[in-house]
This record gives C-alpha cells, sequence and structure tokens, in this order.
C-alpha cells in the first residue's frame, strides 16, 4: 500500500540515537553507527523522530510499504526488553555485585576495614550480582596505615559520594532495596567526567544511575526506568546531561518513564557544558 513513511539519510545522520528514544514503536536501531529503519510495519507515519534529528538527516515520504502493525510492535517491544533482561540476569561479570554504600558520622576514614552487607538479588550464583552495602565514614582523615606506614590525608573534595553498586542502568536491578523511596541521580556517562565536583553536588545523598543515551539502547533506558518508578516510588527524581545534542536521548527516556509510571515527584534537570560548567539547572 502507498503511506506515509519515515526515509533516514545515512550521509547526514551521525549516530546520536535521538531518533530511537524518539521512536517509541522500536521501528529505528542503531546499526554500525548510523539510525536505520528496521521494518515498515513499526513505524506508524507520524514522524515524532522527524524534530529530534540535529542533522536533518530523517524526511516523511510517501511510497510503497507494509502497512503499520500495532501488534507485531507489541511484540517487538516484547522481545527487547526481555533481550535486556536476559543479558542483566545472565550475571557473567562479578562487576556487578549490588551494594548499597553507608556513610559513618564521623571524620575518620576507615579505608580497607569497611564490612560489607550482601543481599542477594539475582539468584544465579554468581557474586556480580549481588546488592552490596559499603559502609563508608565522612571524614577527610584517613585512620589506615599506608605509604610506609605514614597516615594518607585525603580532602574532602576527593571523597566519593557513591552509596550504591552497581550504577549503570543496565546493570541496576529494579528490586534492589536501596531503590526504595529514593533521591535518584539519573546522569549520563560523561557527566561525571566533565563537572569536577559532581561527587559532592550530585552524587551525595541520591542513589546513582548512569548511562549513555547515544551508545545504548534508549527504549530500553524507557522501559527500565519505568519498572523502578512502579516498584520503588522515587521521592526525587535529578537528571544531568551533557550539552550535546546526542545526550538529550536521557531526557526523554525519563520523562516517558515517568509518564508511563505515573510518577509526580520533585523533577530537576541538569546541563553540563563540554568547558565543566552548569549551563542550565532546571
Amino acid at each position: 500500500m502507498m503511506r506515509k513513511i519515515i526515509q533516514i539519510d545515512e550521509e547526514k545522520c551521525d549516530g546520536c540515537g535521538l531518533c530511537v528514544a524518539a521512536c517509541h514503536e522500536g521501528a529505528i536501531e542503531l546499526i554500525d553507527g548510523k539510525a536505520k529503519l528496521v521494518s515498515d510495519e513499526y513505524c506508524d507515519g507520524l514522524g515524532d523522530c522527524l524534530p529530534q534529528c540535529p542533522q536533518g538527516a530523517i524526511t516523511m515520504i510517501e511510497r510503497k510499504a507494509a502497512p503499520f502493525d500495532e501488534v507485531s510492535v507489541r511484540k517487538r517491544q516484547k522481545a527487547l526488553a526481555e533481550k535486556r533482561n536476559e543479558e542483566l540476569t545472565t550475571c557473567s561479570c562479578p562487576g556487578s555485585m549490588g551494594k548499597v554504600i553507608e556513610k559513618d558520622g564521623d571524620d575518620q576514614c576507615s579505608c580497607g576495614h569497611d564490612e560489607e552487607k550482601e543481599e542477594s538479588l539475582l539468584g544465579c550464583g554468581c557474586s556480580g550480582s549481588m546488592a552490596r552495602v559499603l559502609e563508608k565514614n565522612e571524614g577527610g582523615e584517613c585512620s589506615c596505615e599506608q605509604n610506609g606506614g605514614k597516615q594518607v590525608q585525603a580532602q574532602s573534595c576527593c571523597r566519593s559520594e557513591l552509596r550504591q553498586w552497581p550504577v549503570q542502568l543496565s546493570l541496576v536491578n529494579p528490586g534492589a532495596s536501596y531503590l526504595k523511596n529514593a533521591h535518584l541521580l539519573i546522569a549520563a556517562d560523561c557527566t561525571a567526567y566533565a563537572y569536577g565536583s559532581f561527587h559532592q553536588e550530585f552524587i551525595r545523598d541520591r542513589i546513582t544511575l548512569i548511562g549513555c543515551p547515544k551508545l545504548d539502547d534508549s527504549n530500553y533506558y524507557t522501559e527500565k526506568l519505568t519498572e523502578i518508578f512502579k516498584k520503588n516510588t522515587p521521592k526525587s527524581i535529578t537528571v544531568v546531561r551533557m550539552e550535546v545534542p546526542c545526550c538529550g536521548g536521557i531526557i526523554r527516556a525519563v520523562k516517558e518513564a515517568m509518564l508511563r509510571a505515573e510518577t509526580i515527584v520533585l523533577y530537576n534537570e541538569v546541563v553540563i557544558s563540554t568547558e565543566g560548567h552548569i549551563i542550565n539547572n532546571l
């Protein structure tokens, strides 16, 4: 049948992935660094992705194409979500062990002597899949004997404020206890590298979830965040992104997830420049 459908100019496409996040039907994928329409039947022809492309690589045309198939779209969305969940529960990496980091009230750092509380959340037998509580002190002085028995002074500005592990959104279990009624920080990967005081201004007193909207599947982010919001009722949500256009996908994923989960909480959106400055704080 003749109908309206998108067309992607791969010459113009820079692989930012914003169109992938904008297409809730899952019709677009990033393949070899370029956006591609994976199937005509997944495209509804409404063009939600068009205004999101910073390069003008997507246009609406009329051509002979298979009709839009809602049933196929639902099956595809479910399959993508299941694929991601399988990757999460495979637990092949010991580095995905879940941890909650507790802070003490004193000023002494008990480096190397902290006890870890472990809570198994994924029953797959892999130590890397277990949620853990890491107890950390608030202080600037380290009581451990290091560097030939000399006491090490740790500057407070350099302290880690991280309260849980893992932090990668794709590895976090939506049932982790540390997510319950938490103040959530959802940040693009690059923000912590660009902004010098990231730990003190953003990670402190929050549960941190990170990801890259350009390199990862933004549709999966939306599904995962929706599940997290529904199960855990967060107290607040702070989203931090870079100023580059391709980073906007993380904002859209969070907002869409909030809509799907009917989550109404205090929301804050921060944009960091590539020079390391806050240029927008809403």
